[in-house]
């Protein structure tokens, strides 16, 4: 088990989301990012499959068909989209996400962001956390609300074009205003 390893990368990353939502104003939500993480559910699992490079969860979802501490903290999290995921009001269409409010949206751009440095390291760019979420999250349909997905994409463009400090400024004024 690697237990300060996976440590130092969730403090690392948690550092990073808390440094980003306070730069465009989301103080709470900086300071009380991820939580969870550190819960036995999940932190043991990080320490049993950590690897340095991605997501213990993927590793768990490898080696035992799902991931208990994905499913753990998906459920706490309201910056993730699939804490969202319900049944829809009109029953012909079955499963769906709902609309996140907009600073669960800026969060979770701030958790990619972060998640992307963490991993990549120095080879980090501002395209990374757009090209991470156009080969998984954009192809998801109904499982993730078309306004969310929307604005999501349009801010990972953002960063990708402009970088991080023009697409902060036009968070904190035109989003979050």
């Amino acid at each position: 088990m690697k237990v300060f390893e996976h440590l130092r990368t969730i403090n690392h990353h948690k550092w990073l989301v808390m440094k980003q939502c306070f730069q465009v104003g989301l103080f709470r939500q900086g300071l009380l990012h991820d939580m969870s993480k550190y819960s036995p559910t999940e932190f043991l699992v990080g320490c049993r499959y950590y690897q340095g490079n991605r997501s213990p969860n993927n590793a768990e979802r490898e080696a035992t068909g799902y991931s208990k501490a994905w499913l753990h903290h998906k459920g706490r999290n309201k910056h993730h989209y699939e804490y969202w995921i319900d049944y829809s009001a009109d029953p012909k269409e079955g499963i769906v996400g709902q609309k996140m409010p907009v600073k669960y949206v800026i969060e979770m751009f701030m958790d990619r962001i972060a998640a992307s440095k963490t991993y990549r390291g120095k080879a980090y760019t501002d395209r990374d956390p757009l090209e991470y979420y156009e080969r998984g999250a954009a192809k998801l349909g109904k499982m993730i609300h078309p306004e969310t997905a929307a604005l999501l994409h349009f801010l990972l463009k953002m960063l990708a074009e402009k970088g991080e400090q023009e697409t902060f400024r036009y968070i904190r004024r035109n989003i979050l205003k």
